[in-house]
């Protein structure tokens, strides 16, 4: 036979009853506790008028001086307050709890397979409670509803309602199609670029930028097309459609093998970076701030595998508890 102790719902009133109950007790008054909770105040009234018929007593009553509680509400008060500050106190132990264990990162597939993935085995040694979770996508991260905890991304770092941390620049060199070459012939300088038609990034500043290093004065409009990753930048340049400006270390093997041309020397754009971001309003995260100070340190340490042409990035280890996944 069931123990009625084994069934404790059967004898609790609503949670939103419970609430209402506990918010107009505190303020003694209907209209503020409906304020605190977004709802009207009649639905505050019948809420009251809900836990009253459960449990057979009258827990207010109105005076002179406005609402009072009665004895068996006087009585009821702390019991429910202390119930709810338990639950409100299990709750952060149970998310803090949580906080120490998935985190979740979005990245370019280029930067993950280049300089991220082979770093790993040190992120994982150094913090075995978190469970590491890549997600190689070319799309923007979406904090809101996508589960992402931080993201990598390559530009300026100006990202609106985002806190962006440099990580590190990489060394890059404009090339293009033998077929666009053969068309147009290999230009004298660099500064003939800014006649040929150009591949962009996303944000349309690479260019601007390179051109500025060179010392360029005149630099033309970022007309053309644009991506957000460096594989599909890559992809359109191999099919003659402009020079791109792309990671010297991408398009190592297409300028060996002849695929592509490079046409000038690599250049290192310090603004011109991948840059480590996640939302101003997210609050203190153990595992956030870990993986910040790890990738910051990393990149510090040694840049070379993703920053010169032909270098071998170390092999890549698979940690036991690390995820990946594309989009």
């Amino acid at each position: 036979m069931e123990n009625r102790d084994d069934r404790p719902n059967r004898a609790l009133p609503p949670l939103n009853a419970l609430r209402a109950f506990e918010a107009t007790a505190r303020h003694l008054s209907v209209k503020a506790a409906a304020a605190e909770l977004c709802v009207t105040a009649g639905a505050v009234s019948q809420l009251i008028k809900v836990i009253e018929s459960h449990l057979g007593v009258r827990l207010f009553t109105r005076g002179r001086r406005g609402m009072l509680l009665t004895e068996a509400g006087q009585a009821y008060l702390p019991p429910v307050r202390n119930a709810f500050r338990q639950i409100a106190d299990a709750s952060r132990r149970v998310a803090s709890r949580a906080d120490a264990g998935l985190l979740t990162v979005s990245v370019t597939p280029f930067f993950a397979s280049a300089w991220l993935v082979p770093r790993l085995k040190s992120f994982q040694d150094a913090h075995p409670d978190i469970d590491l979770q890549v997600v190689a996508s070319n799309a923007l991260a979406d904090f809101d509803r996508g589960g992402v905890d931080v993201a990598i991304r390559h530009g300026l770092g100006r990202y609106p309602g985002l806190h962006s941390e440099r990580v590190l620049a990489v060394e890059i060199v404009p090339v293009a199609a033998p077929s666009l070459v053969e068309q147009r012939g290999r230009p004298a300088t660099p500064a003939a670029l800014a006649h040929w038609p150009l591949v962009h990034d996303a944000e349309r500043k690479g260019w601007q930028l390179w051109f500025q290093a060179q010392g360029i004065a005149e630099i033309p409009p970022p007309r053309g097309v644009s991506f957000d990753d460096s594989a599909l930048l890559l992809t359109a340049v191999r099919a003659g459609q402009g020079v791109g400006l792309l990671p010297a270390a991408l398009t190592a093997g297409d300028v060996a093998e002849g695929r592509l041309v490079r046409l000038a020397d690599t250049v290192t754009l310090e603004a011109f970076a991948y840059y480590l971001v996640y939302p101003h309003d997210r609050g203190p995260s153990a595992k956030i701030d870990a993986f910040r100070r790890w990738i910051l340190d990393a990149a510090q340490r040694n840049t070379a595998d993703i920053s010169t042409p032909g270098a071998t990035p170390p092999p890549t280890r698979h940690p036991g508890r690390l995820q990946a996944k594309t989009r």
